[in-house]
C-alpha cells in the first residue's frame, strides 16, 4: 500500500514515545548543571517593599539567588507582545510593563520576584521558600465584566479603567438599521469561561552558557523555537541572535500555552550567564497552573436580527475580554482579529458590529489555546441561532440552513473572505450520521427512563493558517506569517525535510514525510523530518492555529518542485532525453513508454558524483523554499451532540456525538481523526467541568486537580467522524487545517444540546450543580406581575 497523500500511515514517532525513548527537555542532561526555582508572589496584587535572600544564600549548595532590580540593570527587556491594536478612536492599546521578574509590583498569584539557582532541584525549591519577600498588599481587580468600573484598583498605574483597547469591527450603524427594522430581535448574556491548558508536560527549560564562546543554548518547551531565539536577542537582550541557539525537542502538547517567552526561560538565560552554570527548570504542576497562559475568560452580550422569514438581517456582539495581568504574546490579537473576524459563521449576515474591550486584572494573563477566538466567536453564534429559533418556533437545523453561504468566495462584513465550502453538504452527512430523525424516539424513551433527552448543534467555520504576512502586518502583527522548508536528498537518496514548523504532538515525522512518499514513490522510513533546532533549520515561524499543513506542508510542496524539477534535468541528460518526457515514480525516474530508468539512488549519487551533470548545473540535490499564503485557509464543520440529563442529579451525559468536518486535502486520516478526538474531548471539557476560579481577593482556587476537572474516558462517548472535502484554493494541497476544529465546534454543541434537554438555559461549565440548579430554576411557578 501507498504510504503518499490519503493513506492511513501510522506514526513513525509513535515507536520511540511507546517505549518510553522520547526526548523531552527534562531529559536532557548537560555539563555543569545547576537547578533553579522561582520566588513567586502569595499576593495577587502587592507593592514590594523588600527581599532578603540572606536565608537562602546560607544554605548549603545554593549558589545564587538574583531578583528583578539585578536583571533589569543588565539590560534585560520587557515580555512584549505580539500584535498592535489600535483602539476605535485611533489611539494605540495601553500595555503595562512586564519584567520578567517584578521589581516594584506583583499583579498575580504566581508572578515572578526572584530566582534561586542551587545544586538540587528539591535544595532549589526549599531555599526559594526561605526567600523572605517584604510586601505591601493592595486591593486587586479580578471580576472580568467589572475591571473597567468606577473605583476598580489599577492593575497598572498608569492605565486608566484597566482597559488595553477599546476595538471594534464592522459596520454599527448598518447593524443598528437592520436590527430596528428586524421582525424579530434575539438577545442573549454569555460568558465565555476561563480554562488552564493543561499540556501533560510541564513547562521546562535548560539554560547553557558557554563562556568561552560567550553562547547560550536554551532547551525549551516550545512551539516556535526561531520566533523564540528572535525576541530573546531582538527584545529581551539576552544575547545576539548569532550567539544564542534554541532547541526544542519532543514537546509533550502545547494547544497554543507554548508558542510564548515566558519569564522563566529569560531569566534562566541570564542567569546561567550571572553564575557561570547550566540551569535547568521544569514546572511543577501547581506552577502550570498559577503560570501558564490561561485562556478564553469573555463576557458577552449579543443581539441577534431576523425578517419576516427568518432571514438575518442583523448580528451585533458586545465583549469585555480579560487578559489578565499582562498583556502576553498573542493575547490582543485573539479577542479581535481571531474573534471578531468569526461572527459571520458559515451565515450570510449583511450587517454585524463587534465591540471588544480589552481589560487587565490581577489574575494569570490570557493567551491564545486551542482555538484561540475562533471557540469564542462560535460560542456566541451558534449559541444565538439556536435561541433564536426557538423563541421563532423554527427547526434548528433549517434556520441554519435557511442562512448558510452557498457562494464562494464570499466577502463577509468583518474582514475575512472565504474561500470555499459546501456547508448544506456537511450538515446533511452530520445529521444523517446522527440519525436525527430518530430522535424524537430517543427522547420519549429516555423519558420513560425519568431522563431528559436533548440535541445541540454546532455549525461552526474557523481560520487557520494566518495570512497573508502583509495584511497581518497591516493590522498589527508583529511577524511574518510564511514558513519555510529545505529538502536534501542524500547521495544515497534516502531524503531529509527541514521545516520550521513545529510538532507537539501532531504526527509531522509522518505526514510531511507522507508528502515526499507520494512525490516520488518512495517508502516512508526513507524521508526523515528536521525541526526544533535553530542551528539545524533556516528560520521558521513554528505551530500554532492550524498551519502546519496549509502553510508549512505547502513550503515543502514548493521545495519538493524544485527537486523533482532538477531530478527531471539530470536524469533527461543522463538518458538522452526531453526532460518533458521523465516521469517519476515507485522510486524510479524513467522515459514514459520506455524500459529506460534511473533508480532513486542512482540519481542522488549522479547529483552529488557530478561527473555527468548537465552543463552549468551545480552539484548536489537540496532545495529551499518559503510560502506566504494569499489568504486564511477556513475550515468548517457540523457537530451533532445528544445528551441525556437526571433532574435529579443534573448529571450530563454524553450519548452521542457526531463529528462532521470540512478540512479540505487530507494527507493522513487517521492522523485527522485523532485530532478530531482530541480537539471535541477539550471542547467537552470546557462545557461540562472546566473552568479557572479566583476569589475576590485573586487567590486561585482551582490550583491543582483536586479542583480544576479534567474529562476522563468515561466522560466522552465514541466519536462518529465523517469528512467532506471542498478543497482551499489557497495552497497547493488544498488543505484547510484540523488541529483546532474539534475544539471550536464542540463547546457550544454540548450546551446547545443541554438546553434542549431541560428546557432553560445553563453556562459553562455545565456542572451537575449548574445544571440541576437550572431545572429547580426553571421548575419554580412564575410571581405573577
Amino acid at each position: 500500500m501507498s504510504d503518499g497523500i490519503g493513506a492511513r500511515v501510522k506514526r513513525k514517532e509513535d515507536k520511540r514515545f511507546l517505549l518510553g525513548k522520547g526526548k523531552y527537555t527534562d531529559d536532557i542532561r548537560v555539563e555543569n548543571q545547576s537547578y533553579g526555582a522561582f520566588v513567586r508572589s502569595p499576593h495577587a496584587h502587592a507593592r514590594i517593599k523588600g527581599i532578603d535572600a540572606s536565608a537562602a544564600l546560607a544554605m548549603d549548595g545554593v549558589i545564587a539567588v538574583h531578583t528583578g532590580p539585578e536583571l533589569k540593570a543588565d539590560g534585560i527587556g520587557d515580555i512584549i507582545t505580539g500584535w498592535a491594536i489600535t483602539s476605535k478612536d485611533g489611539e494605540a492599546m495601553k500595555i503595562g510593563a512586564w519584567s520578567p521578574l517584578a521589581t516594584e509590583k506583583v499583579r498575580y498569584v504566581g508572578d515572578s520576584v526572584a530566582i534561586v539557582v542551587a545544586e538540587t532541584q528539591a535544595l532549589a525549591r526549599l531555599a526559594a521558600e526561605a526567600v523572605e519577600v517584604d510586601y505591601e498588599e493592595l486591593a486587586p481587580a479580578v471580576a472580568t465584566g467589572e475591571a473597567m468600573n468606577p473605583g476598580q484598583p489599577l492593575v497598572h498605574d498608569e492605565i486608566a479603567n484597566n482597559m488595553c483597547f477599546d476595538w471594534e469591527v464592522g459596520d454599527e450603524a448598518k447593524t443598528d438599521a437592520g436590527l430596528a427594522g428586524a421582525a424579530h430581535v434575539t438577545e442573549i448574556d454569555l460568558i465565555n469561561n476561563r480554562l488552564s491548558p493543561n499540556a501533560i508536560e510541564p513547562r521546562s527549560a535548560i539554560a547553557v552558557y558557554d563562556d568561552a564562546e560567550d553562547h547560550y543554548t536554551l532547551y525549551s518547551t516550545s512551539q516556535n523555537p526561531h520566533v523564540a531565539r528572535l525576541v530573546l536577542s531582538a527584545f529581551y537582550n539576552v544575547a545576539p541572535e548569532h550567539k544564542l541557539r534554541v532547541i526544542a525537542p519532543d514537546v509533550g502538547g502545547g494547544f497554543g500555552s507554548k508558542i510564548y517567552i515566558y519569564p522563566e526561560e529569560i531569566t534562566c538565560l541570564w542567569a546561567s550567564m550571572k553564575t557561570g552554570r547550566s540551569i535547568r527548570w521544569t514546572a511543577e504542576r501547581s506552577e502550570s497552573f498559577m503560570t501558564d497562559a490561561h485562556a478564553r475568560d469573555h463576557v458577552t452580550t449579543a443581539k441577534m436580527g431576523f425578517d419576516a422569514d427568518g432571514n438575518i438581517v442583523g448580528f451585533k456582539v458586545d465583549t469585555i475580554a480579560n487578559i489578565g495581568a499582562y498583556a502576553s504574546l498573542f493575547a490582543t490579537a485573539t479577542p479581535t482579529y481571531l474573534y471578531g473576524t468569526l461572527l459571520s459563521g458559515q451565515y450570510a449576515m449583511p450587517a454585524i458590529y463587534c465591540n471588544v474591550k480589552a481589560v487587565y486584572t490581577n489574575t494569570v494573563p490570557v493567551d491564545a489555546y486551542r482555538g484561540a477566538g475562533r471557540p469564542e466567536a462560535t460560542y456566541v453564534v451558534e449559541r444565538i441561532m439556536e435561541k433564536a429559533a426557538r423563541e421563532m418556533n423554527m427547526d434548528v437545523a433549517e434556520l441554519r440552513r435557511k442562512n448558510f453561504i452557498r457562494e464562494f468566495p464570499y466577502q463577509t462584513e468583518v474582514l475575512l473572505a472565504y474561500d470555499a465550502g459546501d456547508f448544506d453538504a456537511v450538515l446533511n452527512m452530520a445529521q444523517e450520521a446522527a440519525d436525527v430523525a430518530g430522535f424524537p424516539a430517543r427522547q420519549a424513551e429516555a423519558a420513560s427512563r425519568g431522563k431528559m433527552r436533548g440535541i445541540g448543534y454546532s455549525c461552526f467555520i474557523e481560520a487557520c493558517g494566518l495570512a497573508p504576512s502583509a495584511a497581518a502586518g497591516s493590522l498589527g502583527s508583529g511577524v511574518g506569517l510564511w514558513e519555510s522548508a529545505e529538502v536534501r536528498v542524500n547521495p544515497v537518496g534516502t531524503i531529509e525535510i527541514l521545516t520550521g514548523a513545529h510538532s507537539h504532538g501532531q504526527g509531522h515525522e509522518t505526514t510531511f514525510a507522507q508528502l515526499a512518499a507520494d512525490r516520488f514513490g518512495l517508502p516512508i522510513d526513507n524521508v526523515a523530518i528536521v525541526h526544533g533546532d535553530t542551528d539545524k533549520v533556516q528560520f521558521g515561524m513554528g505551530t500554532y492555529g492550524s498551519r502546519s499543513g496549509p502553510v508549512g506542508m505547502s513550503a515543502v510542496m514548493k521545495a519538493l518542485d524544485k527537486v523533482e524539477a532538477k531530478v527531471k534535468k539530470i536524469v533527461a541528460h543522463s538518458l538522452e532525453a526531453a526532460e518533458d518526457d521523465i516521469v517519476i515514480e515507485g522510486g524510479e525516474a524513467k522515459i514514459a513508454g520506455t524500459d529506460k530508468k534511473m533508480a532513486w539512488h542512482e540519481i542522488g549519487l549522479a547529483a552529488y558524483m557530478a561527473h555527468n551533470l548537465p552543463e552549468g548545473m551545480e552539484p548536489g540535490l537540496k532545495e529551499t523554499s518559503f510560502f506566504d499564503p494569499v489568504n486564511f485557509s477556513f475550515p468548517s464543520g457540523c457537530f451533532i451532540c445528544e445528551v441525556e440529563v437526571d433532574p435529579e442529579t443534573g448529571v450530563t451525559q454524553i450519548v452521542q456525538f457526531v463529528a462532521a468536518d470540512d478540512f479540505g486535502t487530507i494527507i493522513n486520516p487517521m492522523i485527522v481523526e485523532g485530532q478530531v478526538h482530541g480537539g471535541v474531548t477539550q471542547g467537552i471539557g470546557q462545557a461540562l467541568m472546566e473552568g479557572v476560579v479566583y476569589d475576590d481577593d485573586g487567590q486561585l482556587l482551582t490550583g491543582s486537580y483536586m479542583d480544576y476537572t479534567m474529562p476522563r474516558a468515561d466522560d466522552v462517548p465514541s466519536y462518529t467522524i465523517g469528512h467532506g472535502c471542498t478543497p482551499s484554493p489557497n495552497n497547493p494541497l488544498g488543505l484547510k487545517g484540523c488541529g483546532e476544529a474539534g475544539a471550536i465546534g464542540s463547546p457550544v454543541a454540548v450546551i446547545n444540546a443541554i438546553v434542549d434537554a431541560i428546557g432553560t438555559d445553563v453556562e459553562m461549565p455545565a456542572t451537575p450543580s449548574r445544571v440541576w440548579a437550572a431545572i429547580q430554576s426553571s421548575a419554580m411557578p412564575q410571581a405573577a406581575e
